[in-house]
C-alpha cells in the first residue's frame, strides 16, 4: 500500500528554493497508483535544477508514462537545507508527482552520469528507508535499478544496486516494464530472485549478486564468474538502432523555477565516430545515427507548441557533425521566424564549424563561440587522436572575428599521457595567437579569450583506460606553469580543482572493493561531491583510509594491456584488442580516421550489435547511407 507525504507548506517555505520538492509542473504526469500496473520512481542524484536538465530522465518518464499501465514519477536529491528538515520531522524521500514514499514504488531507477554522484545515491536509500546494501533489503523492499554511462563499470556501486542496464533503454525499458508486470500478477515466483533470474537472461542486464569476484595473492583483480545459471559472462548493451523513429517526447516537463538547461531539446543523432581516445562517451554511445531534418523539425515544431520555450537546443556529442544541419538551422529559422524563437549548438568542433551556420543561429540571440583544440600542441591533438591542427583552430576564429564575434572560449585538457611542458606552453601560445588574430583583423583591443583547463580522468572502455593519472602535486605544478605564461588581461584562464578528479579516476577504473570505500565515505558526510562548495578530499581520503583502500592503486596505477579488467564483463561493442591497438597508436602518435566517413576501423561495434551507421548525406534527397563494419 502507497503511503502519501504531507508537508506542512509554511515548513516547506523555510527552505531554499521550495520549488524543487511540490512538483505540479507543467506536463508533469499525474496518475492514480490504484489504476497502473507498475510504479517507477526516476531519481536523479543531484539536485532539482541539474536532473531537470537532464534528456535521458525526461525521455524514460514520457516514455513508460504513455502506457496506461505504468506511473512513472520523479524524486530528486533533496538540497541539505531540505534534508536537515526531512530528517528533523521524520518526513521520508518522497515523489515530486503524487508526495508518494519512494520506498512504496515497485521500481526505483537511478541515473548514473557521474562517479561523483555515487554519495547521493546512498544518501538518497538513507532518506527512503531503503536499506542501502542489496543483500539487506527484504521482498517488501522496491527493485533499485541503474543505467547510464557509469553503468558500463558497474562494479564499485555492486553491492547496492539490483539490476544494472547498459546502453540505450527506450526499447530495453519497456521489456523490463513488461516482464516485472508479468511477474507480478503471476503471484511473484521465485520472489525478487525469480524477476532478477529472468531480466539476468535480456540483453543490457546485469545482476551483479549472480557473480563471484577472485582475486589474486596480490590483491589484483582475476575474474568475475556467474553464480547462477542464468547470468551472461558479457554482457552487451542495448541499443537502437533506428534513430529516425525512436520515442522522442514533444511534452517536457516545463520547471516552476530556472533550471541549469532551461530550453527545447532536439537530438540530432547518437554516437560519434571522431575516435578521441580520452572520450568514454565516443565509444560508449556508437555508431553514429541520425534522424533526418523533417523529422526534427516536426519534433521541433510539437515541442515548442506544448512548452513554449523560446530557444531550441540542437544536442549531440557534436552538434556540427549533422551531416544536413545547414539545411535543419534554414528550416527551424523559416518555420519560427518573427516568433524569437533561437536555435543554439551547444557544442562545436574546430574542424567542422561554420560561421555562416553560426550567424544564422545567433539572429536572434547572440553569444560567445566555444572550441574544444583539448592539447596545446599538434603532437598530443595526434597522441589523443583529436583531428584538428592549428591552421583548423585560427581559421575558424578568424572567420568568426570578420563576421563580429569578440569573445572565444578554448578548452583544454592535461595530464594526457605523454604530456610535456612544450604542451603546455602551447595551450598559452594557442591562446595569444587567438588574441592577437582578433587585434589583427579588427584592430580593437576588446578580445576575450577564456582558456579552461580540466584534469584528465581515464575511463572505462577508452584507449587510455590502461593509463595512471598523474599525482595532484604535478597537475597543480603544471597548473601554475601555465598560470605564468598568460599575462595579459584579455585572456581569463581558469582550472579544476584536481582533488575531485583524483576521486572520480579512483571509481571510474574502480572494482567492487570501493563499496565499502563509498559506505565509509557516506557515514563521515559525503554527499553532493560534484559540487565544490560540498566536496571534502580530506573526508574521501579518511574513508578509502577506514576502508583499508589505497585510492593511487585504482586512480594513479598504469596497467598492463594484458591485465583483466573489472569492467571487461560489460561490454558497449568495442572490443578490447581495438582500444588496445589504439593505446598503441597513441604512444606512436598515429591517427585513426573517422569510420563515419573513411574505411572501418575495425572497433567491433556494427558487427556484433547488428547496427550501421546511419548518415543522411547533404542532398535533395538526404538519402541514407549505410556503412558496416
Amino acid at each position: 500500500m502507497s503511503h502519501t507525504v504531507h508537508i506542512d507548506p509554511i515548513l516547506l517555505g523555510k527552505v531554499s528554493k521550495p520549488a524543487r520538492y511540490i512538483g505540479g509542473e507543467w506536463n508533469s504526469v499525474v496518475k492514480d497508483h490504484q489504476t497502473v500496473k507498475l510504479t517507477v520512481a526516476y531519481a536523479f542524484p543531484d539536485v532539482y535544477e541539474v536532473s531537470m536538465s537532464h534528456l535521458g530522465l525526461r525521455i524514460l518518464y514520457a516514455l513508460l508514462n504513455e502506457r496506461i499501465d505504468v506511473a512513472a514519477e520523479r524524486v530528486y536529491t533533496p538540497w541539505p537545507d531540505m534534508e536537515e528538515l526531512m530528517l528533523d520531522k521524520g518526513y521520508p524521500l518522497f515523489s515530486l508527482e503524487t508526495k508518494t514514499r519512494v520506498c512504496d514504488f515497485d521500481v526505483v531507477g537511478f541515473t548514473l552520469q557521474y562517479e561523483l554522484s555515487f554519495s547521493n545515491i546512498l544518501n538518497m536509500l538513507y532518506l527512503a528507508g531503503i536499506p542501502m546494501l542489496s543483500k539487506d533489503r527484504g521482498e517488501d523492499m522496491p527493485l533499485i535499478i541503474a543505467g547510464g554511462p557509469c553503468a558500463f563499470n558497474a562494479e564499485p556501486l555492486a553491492d547496492y544496486i539490483d539490476v544494472f542496464c547498459l546502453g540505450e533503454s527506450e526499447e530495453s525499458v519497456q521489456l523490463l516494464a513488461d516482464t516485472i508486470i508479468d511477474w507480478k500478477e503471476n503471484g511473484k515466483p521465485g520472489g525478487k530472485k525469480g524477476v532478477l533470474k529472468i531480466l539476468a537472461g535480456q540483453q543490457g542486464n546485469y545482476i551483479p549478486a549472480f557473480y563471484n569476484v577472485s582475486y589474486d595473492e596480490n590483491g589484483n583483480f582475476v575474474s568475475l564468474t556467474p553464480s547462477e545459471p542464468e547470468a551472461k559472462t558479457c554482457i552487451e548493451k542495448c541499443i537502437v538502432a533506428d534513430e529516425e523513429h525512436v520515442f522522442f517526447p514533444t511534452k517536457p516537463i516545463v520547471p516552476n523555477i530556472d533550471i541549469v538547461h532551461n530550453r527545447a531539446v532536439l537530438e540530432l543523432f547518437r554516437g560519434c565516430s571522431r575516435g578521441c581516445r580520452f572520450c568514454q562517451a565516443g565509444m560508449l554511445y556508437r555508431p553514429v545515427r541520425e534522424k533526418t531534418p523533417e523529422h526534427l523539425l516536426q519534433l521541433a515544431k510539437e515541442i515548442i507548441a506544448n512548452s513554449g520555450y523560446n530557444e531550441i537546443s540542437l544536442m549531440s556529442l557534436s552538434s556540427a557533425d549533422y551531416s544536413c544541419l545547414g539545411e535543419l538551422v534554414d528550416m527551424l529559422l523559416q518555420e519560427f521566424e518573427g516568433k524569437k524563437v533561437s536555435v543554439s549548438l551547444p557544442s562545436l568542433r574546430v574542424d567542422s564549424f561554420s560561421v555562416d551556420i553560426a550567424k544564422k543561429v545567433q539572429q536572434v540571440r547572440k553569444s560567445g563561440l566555444t572550441f574544444a583544440p583539448e592539447a596545446g600542441t599538434q603532437r598530443l591533438r595526434d597522441v589523443i587522436n583529436k583531428g584538428v591542427t592549428e591552421e583548423n583552430m585560427l581559421a575558424a576564429c578568424e572567420n568568426a572575428f570578420k563576421n563580429g564575434w569578440s569573445t572565444v572560449k578554448l578548452y583544454f585538457m592535461m595530464g594526457l599521457p605523454t604530456e610535456t611542458d612544450e604542451d603546455l606552453a602551447g595551450i598559452a601560445d594557442l591562446a595569444y595567437k587567438v588574441l592577437n588574430l582578433y587585434r589583427k583583423i579588427t584592430g580593437k583591443n576588446n578580445g576575450r579569450v577564456t582558456v579552461s583547463v580540466s584534469s584528465f580522468v581515464p575511463k572505462s572502455h577508452t584507449a587510455f583506460q590502461w593509463f595512471g593519472q598523474m599525482p595532484i602535486e604535478e597537475i597543480r605544478r603544471k597548473q601554475e606553469y601555465i598560470k605564468t605564461l598568460i599575462r595579459d588581461k584579455h585572456i581569463s584562464y581558469h582550472y579544476h580543482d584536481a582533488k575531485t578528479g583524483h576521486i572520480e579516476a579512483a571509481f571510474a577504473r574502480g572494482d567492487r572493493r570501493l563499496g565499502s570505500v563509498l559506505m565509509e565515505a557516506w557515514k563521515l558526510g559525503a554527499k553532493f561531491d560534484g559540487w565544490s562548495e560540498f566536496f571534502n578530499y580530506d573526508r574521501w581520503l579518511q574513508a578509502f583510509a577506514n576502508a583499508g583502500v589505497d585510492p593511487d592503486y585504482y586512480a594513479a596505477r598504469s596497467r598492463n594491456v594484458n591485465e583483466a579488467l573489472p569492467w571487461d564483463h560489460l561490454s558497449n561493442g568495442a572490443v578490447k584488442p581495438f582500444l588496445q591497438r589504439e593505446w598503441q597508436r597513441a604512444a606512436a602518435g598515429e591517427l585513426t580516421p573517422d569510420c563515419r566517413h573513411l574505411s572501418c576501423t575495425g572497433c567491433g561495434v556494427c558487427p556484433s550489435l547488428g547496427v550501421h551507421i546511419i548518415d543522411n548525406k547533404e542532398g535533395r534527397d538526404y538519402e541514407k547511407t549505410s556503412f558496416s563494419c
